[in-house]
């Protein structure tokens, strides 16, 4: 598939959610756009939009819990992404293994 090809909403934004490709724990949701999807694509870890500091985010860079891409995969309607990563740390900016360890 062609990164064109997948549909971005109205702020050139498609949510990716990151799992672990070892256990298969959802460790995250983040947002990328076309350049940070290309920069996950050739750097060979993720790279997100950060919506709040508007500006690109590479997952780990200052943190050292860095995510290398196993495969990358889209949904049936091409405007979801899924990031199948091997994780050095860390996803949450709490210190949880995954942003989703609370339950309701």
């Amino acid at each position: 598939m062609d990164i064109s090809e997948l549909r971005f909403d109205e702020r050139g934004l498609i949510p990716c959610i990151v799992q672990d490709a070892d256990t298969l724990d959802v460790l995250m949701m983040a947002w990328m756009n076309q350049e940070s999807l290309k920069r996950t694509l050739e750097s060979g870890e993720t790279v997100f939009w950060s919506r709040s500091r508007q500006e690109l985010w590479h997952k780990g860079a200052t943190s050292g819990n860095t995510q290398k891409l196993v495969e990358l995969r889209y949904d049936c309607d091409a405007d979801t992404l899924l990031a199948l990563v091997h994780p050095a740390g860390p996803a949450c900016h709490t210190g949880n293994r995954t942003c989703f360890f609370r339950t309701m």
